[in-house]
């Protein structure tokens, strides 16, 4: 099962390219900018709840999903590129094994645990 969901996530991944295409950007804005939502990863300076709240936000498929059609409907390319990028991204995460954060670890996400707390069963 693991495989086909890699799969489709890589399917989501071609996609969030596939819609950076329509907008006039260069194509090296992407790869520019496909790392910045881990940005978010610093409200864990604050707590694991903080973080895991902001982490969130920023890596959830309706997050960009809902900023990229914000952005052609409001004829915002910006707004669009920054759904791309989110929707990329989030994509990518999970092709990794990267899910969402639970309040309580960096380390707990929604697809199991990650880092080397995995090998050795602690957080």
């Amino acid at each position: 099962m693991d495989k086909w969901i890699k799969l489709e996530e890589l399917g989501q991944f071609t996609l969030s390219i596939l819609l950076f295409t329509f907008l006039d950007f260069k194509w090296w804005v992407f790869p520019a900018l496909i790392l910045l939502p881990d940005l978010s990863m610093l409200g864990y300076i604050h707590s694991p709840k903080t973080g895991a709240f902001i982490y969130n936000i920023f890596h959830h498929k309706l997050t960009g999903v809902a900023a990229y059609a914000m952005g052609v409907t409001l004829n915002e390319p910006v707004l669009s590129l920054a759904g791309a990028i989110l929707f990329g991204h989030s994509a990518m995460d999970r092709i990794f094994g990267y899910g969402l954060k639970y309040p309580d670890s960096f380390h707990h996400t929604h697809l199991g645990t990650i880092g080397k707390s995995k090998a050795d069963g602690t957080l």
